[in-house]
């Protein structure tokens, strides 16, 4: 009976290893705006493409038999990069929208992120709904889901939306506006960067799943799921995030 059993085991694992995810080495190009740490950004050490996206691709391509190589893209035309096949995949904190999904695929979530409001210090005492109430300015990169939180928060008429981020930034430090909507994600960074500045009063405005980003009908997001199946399992993916945020 025990050689019974360890023949069934045996047969399970070789079956599970024959139906494994596995692209043949293939290098794939990551398209990603390099401007939000800690999910992405440029080490100006090193010149490198780092971040939490880019450990958990990097993660993925161990499972799934690939490797990965970043391109700095801008917000503003990476999905249209995309589609024209500038590279194969987008990785860059991209919210799962039922809009989105109409012009392209995306993994299985990897993180569920929130979005929050960057503030100066002196105004840190402001509340989400003093933004509505007391015509308070908000800004927020433009084409994102940051956007339309800001827009549920401070109503239409009270958003400006910038083509970057750092236009979002220097329009707040600049009192233009009051506030600018954030990755939850990256508060830490930012109030780090800008500690005595710029602080993080408010979060948790609205959370989103956020995944990968492929072509419509590309067959690499069946192995790509898989990936991110296999990274959650083994807890490669809760390191990950304890590495950057400190906590599951």
């Amino acid at each position: 009976m025990k050689k019974i059993l360890t023949g069934l085991v045996m047969a399970l694992l070789m079956s599970g290893a024959a139906h494994a995810a596995d692209l043949g080495g293939k290098l794939l190009k990551v398209g990603s705006d390099t401007t939000s740490p800690p999910m992405e950004s440029v080490d100006t050490a090193t010149g490198q493409i780092v971040g939490f996206d880019v450990d958990v691709v990097n993660a993925i391509c161990a499972k799934i038999n690939c490797k990965a190589e970043f391109v700095t893209t801008g917000w503003d035309g990476i999905f249209a990069a995309l589609d024209q096949g500038n590279f194969d995949l987008v990785a860059s904190g991209v919210s799962i929208t039922d809009e989105r999904k109409k012009a392209m695929d995306f993994s299985e979530p990897y993180i569920v992120n929130s979005q929050a409001i960057l503030m100066r210090v002196e105004d840190e005492g402001l509340t989400a709904e003093d933004f509505k109430t007391k015509g308070k300015k908000l800004s927020a990169q433009a084409n994102t889901t940051d956007a339309q939180v800001a827009e549920s928060v401070a109503g239409k008429d009270n958003v400006t939306a910038y083509d970057s981020f750092a236009a979002s930034l220097i329009a707040l430090k600049n009192k233009d506006v009051d506030g600018v909507v954030i990755n939850g994600a990256n508060a830490a960074a930012y109030e780090k960067e800008f500690a005595g500045e710029l602080v993080v009063p408010i979060r948790n405005l609205q959370s989103d799943p956020l995944g990968l980003v492929f072509r419509k009908g590309d067959e690499n997001i069946a192995a790509f799921n898989e990936g991110i199946a296999a990274i959650k399992a083994d807890g490669t993916l809760d390191t990950l995030i304890a590495k950057y945020w400190g906590t599951k």
